[in-house]
């Protein structure tokens, strides 16, 4: 569907989720995450329960939007929850912060008290409607972390609405050219302070 008759300054509508609802609703927002990452179709299937789970960490919170010519579709998704040394992503990111050189000391001071923002997702044909940064500034708003840690694929030139959008919020480098266990594609690992204090 085209979003063309929003108006590009048109805020979008959003939608705090409960774990029930945002469980309840996977099949809506799962492809959103499939179209927006360029995954095969059927990966949903298989995330699925990870997602899940997901829901059940403590500090979890997620957050999703809706255009206002449309306002019962969603067209995007956002989550995350407060990270912890027995997950698998803070074991990777651990593993790839040792590569890289960091000291011990440094790793666990990164790694000691964060929020990880695990998705933040637009589909394609809806973006431009600054629905990523809303999205950003509603997940992130009263946490009580530290700070926020997150991947996302590496792009050329790191020429891309998701990177535009982490850069304008003042994400830095924490990790580049990580292989993820399972993905072959390089990621970058980004993190900043909290609290999240808007451009």
């Amino acid at each position: 569907m085209s979003t063309d008759a929003t108006p590009r300054g048109a805020a979008p509508i959003l939608v705090d989720l409960s774990a029930a609802e945002f469980r309840a609703r996977l099949p809506e927002v799962l492809p959103i995450y499939v179209a927006a990452m360029r995954y095969p179709r059927g990966t949903e299937y298989h995330r699925a329960p990870m997602w899940s789970e997901h829901s059940t960490r403590p500090g979890w919170k997620a957050v999703a939007a809706a255009l206002p010519d449309e306002p019962s579709r969603l067209v995007a998704i956002a989550y995350g929850y407060r990270g912890s040394p027995h997950q698998w992503w803070n074991q990777q990111v651990r593993t790839g912060m040792r590569h890289a050189g960091y000291p011990p000391e440094t790793i666990d001071a990164v790694l000691g008290d964060y929020f990880e923002l695990t998705e933040l997702h637009v589909r394609p044909d809806a973006q431009g409607h600054r629905i990523g940064e809303a999205l950003l500034r509603r997940l992130l708003s009263d946490r009580p972390e530290r700070t926020v840690l997150l991947s996302t694929p590496e792009i050329a030139g790191e020429d891309n609405r998701a990177w535009r959008l982490y850069r304008r919020f003042g994400f830095r480098d924490v990790v580049r050219q990580f292989r993820f266990t399972g993905d072959a594609r390089p990621f970058a690992v980004l993190g900043r302070d909290l609290p999240l204090e808007g451009p």
